[in-house]
């Protein structure tokens, strides 16, 4: 398991009965995880510490219970990289700190580079990618359907001082976009996917993880450049093998393009302890 642990703004202080304890920066949070399924808690103390929780709902999503007042938004940074935290609706606060993980491998490989690298950032949300690609000199492409997510970004981009960097934001179903950028010969080095088991696009059209992850695989290989860098495939979807995304890429990636498949979990440690949350799965495919 590739674990995230170069995070010095957030931390997981504890976990037990299905939730985890969290500190963002100086703002410590309850939010639940199924993978937490021991009971023990190893600082109980700590817990009384929280500022707020959220509580899941029998009847499907939930809502947060504020034991102190916070801040409509916060900063937290990982690197040179500034992101604008605020707790909101089905647990999430903007940021999956697991992806510190796919950031590093991503900066890691373009600075390796002697030229612009070219992105392409689908199911970008608020950017986590989009901001360390920018950083390490590629230019980015951006692409999310929803609009209160691709401003999410527009911020942290702001936040992190990139904004001077290449970067176009596009509001559109992926698929769609991908064809259009077919139809105009647009190409790209890398490609970055991160999306989810289930959604809708900016006009209702319906995503399903199981169906739909192989079609898009398939036909990104239309916009990918004659000197691809990388392909990743970021997944959360339950029950699916990191396997399976290094499976569809080997299927897709051209015959003629050299260079080397992986896939596995990525995790977050817990401060002070043994303890690792895994946290999702990736596919990867590099020169």
């Amino acid at each position: 398991m590739n674990v995230a642990c170069k995070w010095k703004d957030y931390q997981i202080l504890d976990m037990a009965n299905g939730e985890k304890l969290e500190k963002w920066k100086d703002i410590i949070l309850i939010r639940p995880d199924p993978q937490i399924i021991w009971k023990q808690k190893t600082c109980p103390k700590e817990w009384n510490k929280a500022s707020a929780i959220y509580n899941r709902s029998k009847k499907g999503g939930g809502e947060w219970n504020y034991y102190k007042k916070l801040p409509k938004t916060w900063q937290i940074q990982y690197k040179n990289l500034t992101f604008n935290i605020k707790p909101m609706g089905f647990k999430h606060t903007g940021v999956f700190p697991e992806q510190a993980v796919n950031w590093d491998w991503m900066e890691e490989k373009i600075k390796q580079e002697k030229r612009e690298i070219k992105i392409l950032n689908l199911f970008a949300y608020t950017g986590g990618a989009t901001l360390m690609c920018l950083s390490a000199g590629a230019s980015v492409c951006h692409v999310d359907s929803s609009k209160g997510m691709v401003a999410w970004a527009k911020e942290n981009v702001k936040s992190s001082g990139l904004e001077e960097k290449k970067v176009r934001y596009i509001v559109d179903d992926v698929v769609k976009f991908v064809n259009r950028e077919i139809r105009r010969g647009n190409f790209y080095d890398a490609i970055i996917m991160d999306p989810p088991s289930y959604g809708r696009g900016a006009n209702g059209e319906v995503w399903q993880f199981e169906n739909n992850i192989y079609d898009l695989v398939n036909l990104c290989m239309n916009v990918l450049s004659n000197k691809p860098l990388f392909f990743l495939i970021n997944s959360y979807t339950t029950g699916i093998s990191a396997k399976v995304l290094e499976n569809i890429l080997r299927l897709n990636m051209k015959n003629d393009q050299s260079g080397s498949f992986s896939s596995g979990e990525i995790g977050l440690p817990m401060a002070n302890s043994n303890l690792v949350l895994p946290c999702g799965i990736y596919g990867r495919w590099e020169k």
